[in-house]
């Protein structure tokens, strides 16, 4: 995790020297290296990238090349081979690439998973020293990195949106260079100069990403679930840069509604990280009141949920008394935007998940739904606070909304914040809606909402089955990461993502998709998607936070068909770890260690 603390100490002791205070007795007095402490203790940036590792990936494999013949490609074996990074006047182990008018060589490397950062070409000594042309597509996809971005903008092609992934290079002679950054996977490098020989000696992608341990596990008997799992936090671990970034292709953007399943990734699996603090620091200070965050009142609501959701887990009083007046301000501006029937009247823009964007009716219902429920939580905040005024606030909002008995729609969305926000007139029978809605209703955010609402009215073993088939989809379609959108029924007929797709079958990234996610625009690696990850620590580990900083922890874990199931979950005391597994006579046994100053209620 970043550490501020050698950059602290650097400030204080160029201070105390240009004060003519005595420094620590083990360093002379020197001005000019006090001089160079208090520049770098300044001027270097603070502990936004004190985490981030910088780490070369070696391709898994050739996908596919424009000649097999040996005449435009030859040697291509070489690129598969150990490479040192660093190019020489005695290696002569180089791929060979000659274009001319009727044939341009190129090649398309696959890097084994998703990425995040830049592409790095090494290229050998030729006769000439002129640098030379490469056109370089980078893809979360077959289908994208074998793409050209339209010049009309076609948003059904590939885009150079938020980070460039499809550009012309000039490479050097005898020398490395890298470009970037975006997210990707597969990479395809194109010769655009003719008639001349390019030894191109290795190509690698550089990973840029947090090195910090994941602390939160999770294991059972169904490996699929562990895939599962690890692929919610890598999707997410993906997203945590300078900030907390729904996308690392496109959207490398701070949407405050999209942050709160990585938030609740993030509090599962490494527990605090100061790159929410950031995140949620730059959404307040990015939307100065009356404004809404990304200009959505529900991104408003979803940014009060975070810090409710993240105080539970990780309890920083501090932090939480620093948005204090924050809080209490945009829980006003919620007040006002509810009328004296106690019906929401949200301005702004008018948004749940993409899927419902144009269903009015959903959208009402919904933010009927998620007011109520981020009121409670501000009553909550309010108590840890001690603000009667902003508990007077919210309550009063509160007793409002209770009058209004308004539901008209049964879409999953609406339904899954109904039931928890507590709000629901039927639980049981908008449970039974929810099922019968089944997967083609979910979207990759908010199937969340609807896999937490049925576990916490007791379908746990339906929504478990709902997170193995729907997010499983993914990566049996070759994903190493989540998606922005999956539409259920596309994965019965679709092609891999990591394969050339066949004429005639269904391409479900560049065919896929509607609204902002058209075609090769999607991104594939969309933290929004990794609600599965804290899911199944919450409900199959079965670790609840009752008391903020995880002081109280509920343990009640559920296995339903697994034989066991173990894991580790976060707390501010150290992890916190369960061990559960099903005796002779089908009974669930569980251990649990916490650490000292953790009370486990099972």
């Amino acid at each position: 995790m970043a550490d501020n603390t050698p950059r602290i100490y650097m400030a204080n002791f160029a201070i105390e020297i240009t004060q003519n205070q005595k420094p620590h007795k083990n360093i002379p007095m020197n001005k000019p290296i006090c001089l160079l402490a208090l520049v770098c203790a300044v001027l270097l940036p603070a502990s936004a990238d004190a985490g981030i590792a910088r780490t070369p990936v070696a391709p898994a494999r050739i996908v596919w090349m424009s000649d097999t013949t040996g005449n435009f490609i030859k040697n291509p074996e070489i690129l598969m081979k150990d490479f040192a990074g660093q190019v020489s006047v005695a290696d002569n182990n180089c791929t060979v690439m000659r274009s001319d008018p009727k044939h341009q060589a190129a090649i398309l490397m696959d890097f084994g998973k998703e990425l995040h950062g830049a592409i790095r070409i090494s290229s050998g000594m030729r006769a000439s020293t002129r640098p030379l042309r490469l056109r370089v597509r980078l893809g979360e996809s077959v289908s994208e990195a074998m793409s050209d971005v339209s010049p009309d903008c076609n948003p059904q092609n590939a885009t150079n949106e938020h980070a460039m992934r499809d550009f012309e290079v000039q490479v050097p002679w005898l020398g490395s260079i890298e470009y970037g950054n975006s997210g990707f996977r597969f990479a395809r490098i194109d010769l655009l100069d003719q008639d001349v020989d390019y030894l191109l000696r290795n190509i690698q992608a550089i990973s840029v990403m947090i090195d910090d341990p994941q602390v939160g596990s999770f294991n059972c008997s169904d490996d699929r679930l562990n895939k599962i799992w690890q692929t919610g936090a890598y999707t997410v671990q993906l997203n945590m840069q300078d900030y907390l970034w729904d996308g690392i292709k496109r959207d490398r953007l701070v949407w405050l509604g999209d942050l709160h399943p990585e938030v609740m990734t993030v509090s599962n699996v490494w527990g605090k990280h100061d790159v929410v603090r950031r995140t949620l620091d730059f959404g307040k200070n990015d939307t100065p009141l009356p404004g809404w965050m990304n200009g959505f009142s529900s991104y408003s609501m979803w940014w009060l949920m975070i810090h409710h959701d993240y105080y539970l887990h990780n309890g920083d009083l501090a932090y939480l008394k620093e948005n204090q007046e924050y809080i209490k301000g945009l829980t006003r501006q919620l007040d006002e935007c509810v009328d004296a029937n106690g019906e929401e009247k949200m301005t702004g823009v008018r948004f749940l998940d993409w899927p419902t964007s144009e269903k009015i009716d959903v959208i009402h219902d919904g933010l009927q739904a998620l007011t109520y429920m981020t009121l409670k939580a501000v009553r909550d905040i309010a108590g840890w606070l001690g603000d009667k005024e902003l508990d007077g606030i919210a309550s009063s909002c509160m007793k409002r909304m209770e009058k209004c008995d308004m539901q008209h729609t049964d879409a999953s969305q609406a339904l899954s914040l109904s039931l928890l926000a507590g709000t629901s007139k039927d639980v049981k029978g908008d449970v039974k809606k929810l099922i019968d809605n089944g997967l083609n209703s979910f979207s990759p955010f908010y199937g969340y909402y609807a896999i937490e609402a049925l576990a916490a009215n007791g379908e746990i073993d339906t929504a478990m089955k709902m997170v193995s088939d729907y997010w499983g989809s993914m990566i049996d379609l070759g994903a190493t990461t989540f998606w922005e959108h999956l539409y259920y029924p596309d994965t019965k007929k679709a092609g891999r993502i990591d394969e050339i797709v066949p004429a005639g079958t269904y391409d479900i990234h560049g065919d896929g998709g509607e609204y902002c996610y058209v075609g090769l625009r999607q991104s594939l690696c969309h933290g929004w998607a990794a609600g599965p990850t804290p899911w199944l620590q919450r409900y199959v580990l079965g670790v609840k936070p009752v008391e903020p900083g995880c002081k109280t922890v509920e343990v009640k874990p559920h296995l339903g068909d697994l034989a066991f199931a173990e894991g580790t979950v976060p707390t501010p005391y150290g992890p916190l770890s369960v061990k559960a597994h099903k005796d002779a006579s089908g009974k669930t046994v569980c251990s649990v260690k916490a650490p000292k100053g953790v009370k486990v209620i099972k």
